[in-house]
């Protein structure tokens, strides 16, 4: 089988120099092989076609066959990296807490371990009969959190 840490490896170095980044590298069992990358200006096509190549480049298919797929992480997909919480910096994300609550709104600030996230919420202010919008931000730790995705909307 092979190694995660040798494809994470060449895929890292192939990487430094570049505005890509690594999100994610899957090996199953029957070595099929899934390399997810991302970058702030998007994902070209012909740069995981090089990518593609220069792992394959690295095995040897007569001593152990496998499947390789390189792509871009889902546009929709939970965050799996803190380049990809700078990257929606601005945007619309959905989340999901561990308690259960799901909420969307503007994420506004990260760190390492936490991330801020700008809401509407609807409260009735002092010396007003009816509920108003208000914005809030809520801060969140990274971990206490099930996914954070980008939200897509068709107005």
């Amino acid at each position: 089988m092979i190694a995660k840490s040798e494809i994470t490896k060449i895929v890292e170095e192939y990487l430094v120099d570049t505005d890509y980044f690594l999100v994610d590298v899957c090996v199953s069992a029957d070595n099929r092989i899934v390399v997810e990358i991302d970058s702030f200006e998007g994902v070209d096509v012909d740069f995981c076609a090089n990518l593609s190549k220069k792992i394959e480049e690295n095995f040897d298919r007569e001593q152990e066959d496998f499947e390789l797929e390189v792509g871009s992480a889902g546009l929709t997909s939970p965050f799996k990296v803190s380049q990809q919480y700078e990257k929606n910096l601005g945007k619309e994300v959905e989340i999901l807490t561990k308690s259960g609550e799901k909420l969307v709104g503007i994420l506004s600030a990260v760190s390492d371990e936490s991330f801020t996230l700008e809401v509407e919420v609807k409260e009735k202010l002092e010396g007003s009969k009816r509920k108003t919008l208000v914005k809030k931000n809520l801060d969140f730790d990274k971990s206490g959190i099930k996914y954070i995705k980008y939200l897509i909307r068709f107005k």
